[in-house]
């Protein structure tokens, strides 16, 4: 309880693409929420819950904490009966230089910090961890090996490592973590969101999102020559946020829940979505590319012949039916996503 006798719910991560919406969309609802940021005094980054607090008088409190600090995460903790962790981040490959250092301490230490501050605050009662269907699969080659060549929460992702494919790695180990430290103990439940590709409006100009530089590549005329042939399992920022509030509010709900369409999407297909709203745009592809000259410009835009020969063309099912089933999730159009996202980015364009 909080100095009103009303329990809070805390958000880690508070100003990330993922975490400023789950921010609103907790506050829209009408609960208290803590919500931790890196560094309160990073005015391009805190600005947006700085509003968040205007337009929600006295019900957010921001709290500075750092994954890699133990312990820094009591006092956001204090009074709240649910743990949002979401703060984790997220770079596309050619952006990590030290897989390791960028992506896997701050995951798995984190999360280990996170959880060891869940234990030392008996208000908690229930932690969503924000996965990715990224511990699932390696690459897109693991799906083929599946049942039916279908995506389900019942496989863990044994194929990648730090030097080769971090961020899945990197979230992998923090899955398993997360794991391990809810079965030591019974007093919080564990559940966990796995997104695919997040898309959708940005709330917060500065956020460092991969899938925000992902879709930049595009809008700016990367493949204007052709689109090549990468496909993408995506979610709606929105459907993401509403779906930790879901897994929270569902008693019984636990376990692993992917949140993403049932169909994939790709280059070509997102390019095809934008031009329905701004045809004559030179930027944006209008052919598909053949594989060929993908898997030899690859390297140029810091793509592996490995990654090329294990993504490039191929595309499978998604069964997200359990979240459905168990959570009332629902999903918004990928048109509506697709275009929501690109005006969002016109939007932070006119404002740099």
């Amino acid at each position: 309880m909080d100095a009103r006798g009303e329990t809070a719910v805390a958000v880690t991560g508070g100003t990330g693409f993922v975490g400023s919406h789950l921010v609103r969309r907790l506050l829209e609802r009408d609960r208290r929420v803590h919500a931790t940021v890196r560094d309160a005094s990073d005015a391009a980054r805190v600005r947006p819950l700085w509003e968040l607090q205007e337009a929600f008088p006295g019900r957010l409190a921001l709290f500075e904490a750092d994954l890699l600090k133990d312990g820094s995460f009591d006092e956001a903790f204090r009074g709240c009966a649910t743990v949002f962790h979401v703060a984790s981040p997220f770079l596309m490959p050619e952006r990590i230089k030290d897989g390791r250092r960028d992506v896997v301490d701050p995951a798995v230490l984190g999360t280990r910090n996170v959880l060891a501050s869940v234990d030392r605050v008996p208000d908690v009662a229930t932690v969503v961890l924000t996965s990715t269907v990224g511990t699932i699969f390696g690459d897109y080659r693991d799906v083929r090996e599946m049942a039916g060549g279908i995506l389900t929460e019942e496989y863990f992702n044994t194929t990648s490592t730090a030097a080769g494919n971090p961020y899945h790695y990197a979230k992998t180990a923090a899955e398993r973590a997360a794991r391990d430290a809810a079965a030591a103990q019974d007093r919080w439940r564990l559940v966990t969101v796995n997104p695919g590709l997040v898309l959708g409006p940005s709330i917060t100009p500065a956020s460092r999102s991969g899938s925000l530089f992902l879709l930049d590549e595009l809008f700016r005329g990367y493949f204007c020559y052709g689109a090549p042939d990468f496909s993408f399992t995506t979610a709606d920022v929105r459907d993401v946020a509403d779906a930790h509030i879901a897994a929270a509010e569902h008693p019984a709900a636990g376990g692993r829940y992917i949140v993403a369409n049932e169909t994939m999407t790709s280059f070509l297909e997102m390019s095809r979505i934008i031009r329905t709203r701004h045809p004559w745009d030179p930027r944006l592809p209008r052919t598909a590319l053949p594989h060929w000259p993908v898997r030899i410009l690859g390297p140029s835009f810091g793509l592996t012949q490995d990654y090329i020969r294990k993504h490039l063309g191929i595309r499978f099912r998604v069964d997200n039916s359990r979240g459905v089933r168990e959570l009332g999730l629902t999903y918004r159009p990928v048109e509506q996503t697709l275009l929501d996202h690109h005006e969002s980015w016109r939007s932070r364009r006119r404002r740099a």
